[in-house]
């Protein structure tokens, strides 16, 4: 009887996990293999790495970073065309723009970016892709240990598309102009 209560017990948790799994809305192997090929495409892009196009830093706001970059491209993913926003992300509290312009590698703490993805993806949030890189180009995690890659806390009441909605139709603070898709 006991042997078939715990075998009971563990059918329902495997049952809830592989819902629960199911149901997330971000941060899944699929985000993540879509992460990477956007930052492939950066990487060819030359918008990430050692030989990175750099641009005069500007002050930021949390969460972003105490200093940016901001790049506005286009990339083609999986055969669809869609705009590219890249966001680098310096720190730590008090660094300069002379700082980063002088070594970028040591200030930079994360790359943020934003990809429209194909109609239909996410028509609800203007069909954004959101991804937080680390500077080695995995993906930041959230508290809870999601990869912060795809729908970033879709519904939640903080996170990125709660802040960017806030922005207005085409979630984007700083301009109104996106590449042509």
């Amino acid at each position: 009887m006991k042997r078939h209560l715990l075998g009971g017990i563990a059918v329902a948790l495997l049952t809830a996990f592989a819902a629960k799994a199911q149901d997330q809305v971000f941060g899944t192997d699929t985000d993540a293999g879509y992460a990477e090929k956007i930052w492939a495409a950066m990487r060819e892009q030359n918008l990430i790495g050692d030989t990175m196009l750099r641009a005069f830093p500007y002050e930021g706001v949390e969460p972003h970073g105490k200093m940016l970059e901001t790049f506005y491209s286009s990339a083609s993913i999986d055969g669809h065309d869609g705009a590219l926003i890249v966001k680098r992300n310096f720190g730590p509290e008090g660094v300069t723009a002379d700082q980063v312009l002088s070594d970028p590698g040591k200030h930079l703490g994360a790359v943020t970016v934003m990809f429209r993805r194909e109609e239909g993806y996410d028509p609800d949030n203007g069909n954004w892709f959101w991804a937080k890189y680390l500077p080695d180009g995995s993906l930041d995690k959230n508290p809870n240990g999601m990869r912060l890659a795809g729908r970033v806390a879709k519904g939640a009441d903080a996170g990125c598309i709660a802040c960017h909605s806030g922005a207005g139709g085409d979630y984007l603070f700083t301009t109104d102009h996106l590449p042509a898709e």
